[in-house]
């Protein structure tokens, strides 16, 4: 082959290199796999896929409400540790500990989890449709379900992902954001994501619903420095709330609303809580405090509809991370979101 390479002239060797080029990039590229990523996907397999999904997520809140942050926290963690591939829903077995039972996804709500088993479920009761939608798609679909239900935008999702093949909790490690970073870390965070500063301060309004356990931010308000044992980027009347609901000692189960106002409702009272000191986690406050990220929390506070736009696409963006499409062989569409096809 060399031998024959060498008899080719100069042209017929460079259009060699730029096919080998272009296949690894098909193979290689995160983005051209998201690229055939597209809403109706499934026009012509399961048309009815996504007022089946609304139906079972509609049922699933009326039970409890956990379904809404839950499932919403479940798409985060589940595309930020391997893409959006539903690696997060699978149980652990034998010698593998998946990624679920690593100890930063022990929090995520059994609701979320639960949520997309029973959607998994009404879609393969539809006729044509057993085994033709991924969990990854059921997953991101519901995501959208839960934030329009709970007073959020509704917005279009692209839909073709295949659910991933490998789960496992080493993954998890340094994949996640934590409560405690600062603008330039979640900045960088949310960069490895192909994400950028506003859309991370977009996502972040996600903390508008839901609870955290008062470990997550115990410090905050016990032990903050050496000089300030409450951080004082926090309201005062705030502070005294907080060691009220999370006394030293407090049981470990115990938690507390992550927006003091509307926990119930998805809104951008997220970003006015910001403005009076009150938000609950360090990479919250940041976002106020910090003179390069206020101006997208003052003009958000304001302007509800403009924090509409920038959350989804925030989340168009964040739903194209790493997915696996087309017949790769890095996934598939799992007949059991918990478990691996035999």
């Amino acid at each position: 082959m060399v031998f024959h390479l060498r008899g080719m002239g100069s042209q017929v060797l460079r259009s060699l290199l730029s096919i080998c080029l272009f296949l690894c990039l098909i193979i290689f590229s995160p983005n051209l796999a998201s690229a055939a990523l597209r809403p109706n996907y499934y026009a012509n397999v399961c048309p009815d896929v996504e007022s089946i999904v609304r139906e079972a997520v509609k049922t699933k809140i009326h039970q409890t409400f956990t379904t809404i942050p839950g499932t919403l926290r479940l798409f985060f963690h589940d595309c930020a540790i391997q893409g959006c591939d539903s690696s997060i829903m699978i149980q652990s077995k034998g010698n593998n500990t998946a990624e679920k039972d690593h100890p930063d996804n022990l929090s995520l709500a059994g609701d979320g989890f639960d949520t997309v088993i029973k959607a998994k479920a009404a879609v393969d009761k539809a006729p044509g449709c057993k085994n033709k939608v991924s969990c990854a798609d059921i997953l991101t679909m519901a995501t959208r379900d839960v934030v329009s239900l709970s007073g959020g935008p509704s917005y279009r999702v692209e839909l073709g992902r295949l659910d991933g093949l490998i789960s496992t909790s080493s993954s998890v490690n340094g994949s996640l954001p934590k409560p405690t970073f600062n603008l330039d870390q979640l900045t960088s965070f949310f960069n490895t994501l192909g994400l950028n500063r506003k859309d991370m301060i977009a996502l972040s309004a996600a903390h508008t619903v839901g609870f955290s356990h008062c470990s997550r931010f115990a410090a905050r308000i016990y032990n903050f420095s050496r000089h300030n044992k409450v951080d004082p980027a926090l309201n005062k009347s705030y502070v005294a709330e907080l060691q009220s609901l999370c006394p030293i000692g407090v049981d470990s189960r115990i938690a507390v609303n992550m927006d003091p106002i509307s926990h119930k409702k998805f809104d951008n009272i997220y970003y006015k809580n910001l403005q009076q000191g009150m938000g609950l986690f360090t990479s919250d406050q940041i976002l106020y405090t910090d003179f390069r990220s206020r101006p997208f929390v003052n003009l958000w506070a304001s302007n509800n509809a403009a924090f509409e736009r920038a959350f989804i696409t925030g989340m168009t963006k964040l739903g194209r991370v790493r997915v696996k499409t087309g017949r790769s062989r890095y996934g598939n569409i799992r007949q059991d979101c918990a478990a691996f096809n035999s």
